[in-house]
């Protein structure tokens, strides 16, 4: 076993609120000085620069997990990472094929495709900060018959979050985990110091970044055999050794 650090919540320019030196070289090296081991790319609702950051990371050995941050119909984030590219663009096209709108350039911003050298290869005029019409539920359904983990994002937010939207996680719904900003507040707040888990799931913190120096500011330690999403999973459920260091 080995000790890996990660983040696992990363925006590109792809990312209507990514700031445009979200470049795929510009990230991978931010993640190396930070001495990061893993990161996933998660846009909103799309995972078209995921390719071009896992090339980036492989000419300076760093693991690319591939993800989207997907906004459901009540606009809750959600977390979702996948173990294989054919699994990942599968449900890339289900939340795209549910996802209405049309970009507003001058509102949001270009929404720009890259290469590994950040080139730019297209945009898109999808309205990936829009809000798809799959509810929480057929989300979490769908990433997980996709062999995925579902994390809820950023649940002590005030906004977008699964907390802020409904006001509390519905009984027996099945993420894999959640992400908090604060995990000491969220801890206080939840009386449940050094168990590892909060509003009753795993938890896990990262940075959301949308800027290149926010990257590394909030990590998570995983003890695993590799880096990939199989074992993250193991370690979010504190199977067979795997686990979050606290």
């Amino acid at each position: 076993m080995k000790i890996y650090k990660a983040d696992l919540h990363l925006h590109t320019i792809l990312s209507p609120c990514g700031d445009y030196g979200m470049m795929p070289t510009a990230i991978v090296s931010k993640a190396v000085e930070m001495g990061l081991n893993i990161i996933a790319v998660t846009d909103h609702n799309s995972a078209g620069n995921f390719e071009a950051v896992r090339k980036a990371g492989i000419r300076k050995g760093l693991t690319v997990i591939g993800g989207m941050e997907i906004t459901s119909e009540e606009e809750v984030h959600l977390l979702a990472y996948f173990d294989s590219n054919e699994n990942l663009y599968n449900m890339e096209e289900i939340v795209q094929d549910n996802l209405p709108g049309v970009n507003d350039p001058e509102a949001f911003g270009d929404q720009v495709f890259l290469d590994s050298e950040n080139k730019i290869l297209g945009v898109s005029e999808k309205l990936f900060f829009g809000a798809t019409t799959l509810n929480i539920d057929q989300i979490v359904d769908l990433v997980h018959k996709n062999r995925g983990m579902v994390i809820a994002s950023h649940v002590d937010r005030e906004s977008f979050s699964i907390i802020s939207q409904l006001g509390f996680i519905p009984e027996g719904m099945e993420l894999d985990g959640v992400e908090v900003v604060y995990p000491q507040a969220a801890e206080k707040k939840e009386r449940k110091r050094k168990t590892g888990y909060l509003y009753g799931y795993p938890y896990i913190s990262c940075s959301d970044a949308h800027y290149i120096e926010d990257i590394g500011k909030r990590v998570t330690e995983f003890r695993l055999m590799e880096p990939n999403i199989k074992e993250l999973i193991l370690a979010i459920h504190g199977k067979n050794g795997r686990g979050v260091i606290r």
